[in-house]
């Protein structure tokens, strides 16, 4: 039996529709973006420009400002070595709950010279503006920060930190990589410079995405990462993925079409699985705030659990313990750090990422079957039976 998919924030299955949209780059229309002197690749060129400005539409930008990558992770590295290596040096202001794209990015450029303060969050994962406000100063180059957080979803005021950011003239970098499609996301509105995506995470293919670079005052220039031809306006060299962009294109095009109704009942199927959990077990606790987050996102500490124990014993569910990218590494996942748990109560997280496709009978199969594993583990752990004698518990979950 196929496992129970709930694993969304990882990649999102591929739409049918957005696979139709792809197929005919696949097939009859394999043409080269960058041949202009026949219609194979002026077939192809009229396809990208087509895609360029759903991706624009979605974001609130302008076609030309899109530059088309391999996905969100090039596009962050992009943006960030890219406009430092322009300025030379200077100072980058993020937060200790970046994804590790932008971690990693910064990282680099700290052992290369450039200043990096990674800025605390609260408790909820939420990030003050003041506290960014007060990170600000003469030598700083650039704010970079997510709109959503893709282990525990929350959502960030980029519409007051890109004010901010504007009044102050420091360029901002969201990575837009779990919101874009799922939330509204005004780049001009809201003053924001650059902006990071990818397609597989909005039911697109993998191995595509953005970077938006917004024009203004001053203007921003990138450095290029990869050298070869010029393509991108200079950005981005290397032939395009015509069927992965199409494919990005179409995806955002459906996602901003259908967003309101689909975040709608994707709250209420997450709202309906926290019911059945939290209704049936005992030493739960919600990672981040339960209401300024993303609609499909449930991030749970099962205390007495461990989160790997947990995901071997249902593999009929594929849900994980934290981000796809650092998957393979066995520290605890630094956003929950971040918020102030501790290495086992990170260490007992389970994130749930529902999609377009999560079904009701799949949101009670899947809380059935985590109810199952937690109770017949717990029923395994000394310190758990331990615990509810001491505080006289009746053990609901016993």
């Amino acid at each position: 039996m196929t496992p129970i998919y709930l694993d969304s924030h990882a990649t999102t299955p591929l739409d049918p529709r957005v696979l139709e949209a792809m197929m005919p780059f696949l097939t009859e229309q394999f043409g080269n973006a960058a041949s202009m002197t026949h219609e194979f690749g002026r077939s192809a060129a009229e396809a990208v420009e087509r895609a360029r400005a759903q991706v624009a539409a979605a974001v609130g930008a302008e076609p030309d400002e899109v530059v088309f990558t391999s996905g969100a992770t090039e596009a962050i590295n992009l943006a960030l070595k890219g406009l430092a290596e322009a300025r030379g040096s200077g100072r980058i202001v993020t937060a200790t709950t970046e994804h590790p794209a932008t971690l990693d990015t910064c990282a680099r450029l700290e052992r290369r010279g450039f200043a990096i303060e990674r800025l605390p969050v609260e408790p909820d994962g939420s990030l003050p503006v003041e506290r960014v406000a007060a990170a600000l100063n003469d030598e700083t180059i650039l704010v970079s920060l997510l709109h959503a957080n893709n282990e525990i979803g929350v959502v960030h005021d980029i519409g007051a930190l890109g004010a901010l950011c504007a009044a102050r003239g420091v360029p901002l970098h969201v990575d837009a990589t779990q919101s874009v499609g799922k939330i509204p996301v005004r780049m001009a509105e809201w003053g924001v410079r650059l902006l990071s995506l990818s397609g597989h995470k909005v039911y697109g293919p993998k191995g595509v995405g953005a970077l938006v670079v917004r024009r203004g005052k001053p203007r921003l220039r990138l450095k290029a990462q990869i050298d070869g031809g010029g393509h991108e306006r200079g950005m981005r060299s290397g032939t395009l993925n015509v069927p992965g962009v199409v494919g990005l294109g179409r995806a955002l095009e459906l996602a901003v079409a259908e967003m309101e109704g689909e975040a709608a009942r994707l709250a209420g199927l997450r709202d309906r699985l926290r019911a059945r959990l939290f209704g049936a077990l005992d030493a739960l606790e919600e990672n981040g705030t339960a209401t300024n987050k993303l609609a499909h996102n449930l991030n749970v500490v099962f205390r007495f659990v461990d989160s790997v124990a947990l995901l071997n014993a249902v593999p009929e569910l594929a849900v994980s313990t934290g981000s796809a990218c650092s998957s393979a590494e066995p520290a605890p996942s630094h956003v929950l750090l971040a918020l102030g748990r501790d290495e086992t109560e990170a260490r007992s997280s389970v994130r749930f990422g529902l999609h377009r496709f999560t079904t009701a009978d799949e949101i009670d199969r899947a809380a059935d079957l985590v109810i199952a594993a937690v109770r017949e583990l717990r029923a395994q752990s000394g310190l758990y039976m331990t615990e509810q004698d001491d505080h006289g518990s009746t053990r609901r979950d016993g």
